[in-house]
């Protein structure tokens, strides 16, 4: 009788050496799922907030500006902005013509362009491109870090749609303009027009204009004067070229078509490391659709 009571005992603390661990994971997994969501709710808040905020007013230093200072020890003057109407008609349109040409129509992100530029990352070993829509280069301007990480690529998907939700879009292309790095220290469509060209935005001559579009992938390294050193920047300059001539001849409509090259993408490592060697461009055939493939975008407000 009393072996066999302690043949019982000892099954039910074995039972219970196994219960207990699965018991633990449970609500390990309960923890990480309420912390996952809470995450969102707060990120939701912050960045929905913000955005009313944003409607309005153009911030004087974002996350990106904050960064430099931190890591690389980059000053930079806070931001002065310029007005939609008074940033050159041609140079919002390049914009969307390199960077977004679904821009005027996707809710803040392009799953597709993301699944692309994962597809390519995988093909060439490196994280190259982003897949990043305006929208999601502004919020991610805003908001987070420059480092390259699936995990921030998450979570700037959410700040995207959380500001597609709130601004026009008019407005997003604004912010952007105003707010985006155009070399070190250089921060805005202002800050870039006074440094390299000495004069403001509306005053940017049209083959100016091509060159700061151009180079907005890699504003660090390169600038509207050395562009044609980079391949890929090259591509976009000689494209804006083609597609925004000085004069402006009757376009056939055979040639109305032509997609501009894909995205330059971000420098393997941090662009302020001068060291840092252009990477090859990959294969044609591996690289992504750019941002005007399909129907052309609706013209801007």
């Amino acid at each position: 009788m009393i072996h066999s009571f302690d043949k019982v005992r000892r099954g039910v603390a074995r039972l219970a050496a196994l219960i207990r661990p699965r018991r633990a994971a449970g609500k390990l997994a309960r923890f990480a799922l309420w912390g996952f969501v809470l995450g969102n709710a707060l990120l939701a808040v912050v960045v929905l907030s913000s955005s009313l905020v944003l409607l309005k007013v153009t911030p004087r230093y974002t996350a990106l500006m904050v960064w430099r200072r931190v890591t690389a020890g980059v000053r930079s003057e806070s931001i002065r902005a310029t007005p939609f109407a008074q940033i050159p008609r041609p140079a919002r349109d390049m914009v969307v013509r390199l960077e977004d040409g679904h821009f005027w129509t996707h809710p803040g992100i392009r799953l597709g362009a993301i699944r692309d530029a994962y597809r390519v990352n995988r093909d060439i070993g490196y994280a190259l491109y982003g897949g990043s829509t305006i929208t999601q280069q502004l919020a991610r301007n805003l908001f987070l870090t420059p480092r390259k990480a699936y995990f921030r690529k998450y979570l700037e998907a959410v700040a995207a749609l959380c500001v597609d939700l709130v601004l026009p879009k008019a407005r997003i292309l604004e912010l952007y303009l105003n707010v985006i790095e155009w070399g070190r220290g250089t921060f805005g469509i202002t800050a870039a027009a006074a440094r390299y060209y000495g004069v403001r935005p509306s005053a940017l001559g049209l083959d100016q204009q091509r060159r700061l579009i151009a180079v907005l992938p890699n504003p660090v390294r390169y600038n509207p004067s050395t562009l044609l050193g980079s391949r890929q920047l090259a591509a976009r300059y000689q494209y804006l070229v083609g597609r925004f001539p000085d004069a402006a001849p009757v376009v056939p409509a055979a040639s109305t078509t032509d997609e501009p090259p894909p995205p330059a993408g971000e420098p393997v490592e941090d662009p302020l490391d001068e060291s840092v060697d252009e990477p090859a461009a990959p294969a044609a055939d591996s690289l992504p659709a750019a941002g005007t493939a399909g129907a052309a975008a609706p013209a801007a407000p």
